[in-house]
């Protein structure tokens, strides 16, 4: 498989525009998938961000195993940062994300006051690799359509700045992805969960990757889903037993690689195939210098 590598132009903008615009906010929002909370982490947000208040945001929490949710929180909080779990196509936990915002500069807001300077609204910034849920979270926040959003990486262009109930003024910033990885595993989940773009990929490759993924960790979600009567050793076995119970099977009696594989990517993104989280707090030796 290919090695994934892809750093356009537009993210190193995008970090430029952080970088100098950070001096203009009180908070930092950091927007992580729950389901790769290490792998859509960019290591260059805590280079960048330095000594500012930040929240973790672990968005599609629905999505994620709710057990390993609740580890990655305990794992944020021992490093110092407070990290809430919400899903921003429900809504759910972003009324704990603007009580979080506020809490976050409480002690800044007081010092204003005693200073005898006037009260402003709090300025926060989001921060996040591509297709992580920005513009989705934006709109619920000031109930309108302020973001674009899509299920494809890199809407988001350009940074604007969007009035947020609760007297907070809300920098958003598009995705930014690191220039390389140097752990590939960290490039297939980020592969898997939709944050590059489908049209770089070997889409075949990266669902055979999947599959055998889930069949290892997850083997009675991928029985019952796709009606396996066992889990073989080889995944591509697996992937052609997947076809042939899904009919991706093209004339000649040969599989159709690439309708099984747009199947299981779209099935696992959506949660149908259940709640799943790709890494836990317990591996993190092989995918981050703490």
């Amino acid at each position: 498989m290919q090695q994934i590598n892809w750093y356009p132009g537009h993210m190193k903008k995008t970090k430029e525009l952080i970088q100098k615009n950070l001096k203009l906010v009180d908070v930092v929002i950091e927007l992580l998938d729950a389901r790769v909370p290490i792998s859509s982490r960019n290591p260059q947000i805590d280079e960048i961000v330095v000594n500012k208040p930040r929240i973790i945001v672990l968005n599609k929490s629905d999505l994620a195993n709710p057990n390993d949710t609740n580890k990655w929180i305990k794992y944020f909080k021992k490093l110092g940062v407070n990290a809430i779990a919400i899903n921003s196509l429900s809504g759910t936990g972003l009324d704990k994300l603007m009580s979080e915002i506020h809490s976050a500069v409480k002690e800044k807001m007081d010092e204003r006051i005693k200073k005898g300077l006037r009260k402003r609204p709090v300025r926060a910034m989001i921060v996040g690799i591509p297709n992580v849920g920005k513009s989705s979270i934006i709109n619920r926040l000031t109930g309108k359509k302020s973001a674009k959003t899509g299920d494809k990486p890199g809407v988001t262009r350009g940074k604007q700045w969007v009035r947020l109930k609760g007297n907070i003024e809300l920098l958003d910033t598009p995705g930014i992805l690191w220039p390389k990885f140097e752990d590939q595993n960290v490039g297939l989940k980020l592969a898997f969960t939709g944050s590059i773009k489908d049209e770089i990929l070997d889409i075949e490759t990266i669902a055979l990757r999947l599959i055998e993924y889930l069949c290892e960790k997850y083997p009675t979600y991928m029985k019952q889903r796709y009606k396996l009567s066992n889990i073989e050793d080889d995944g591509l076995k697996n992937m052609d037993n997947i076809a042939k119970n899904r009919g991706c099977i093209i004339s000649g009696g040969r599989i159709d690689y690439t309708r099984v594989a747009n199947v299981v990517i779209d099935e696992f993104r959506s949660g149908k195939i259940g709640k799943i989280t790709l890494e836990s707090p317990d591996d993190l030796e092989s995918t981050i210098e703490e």
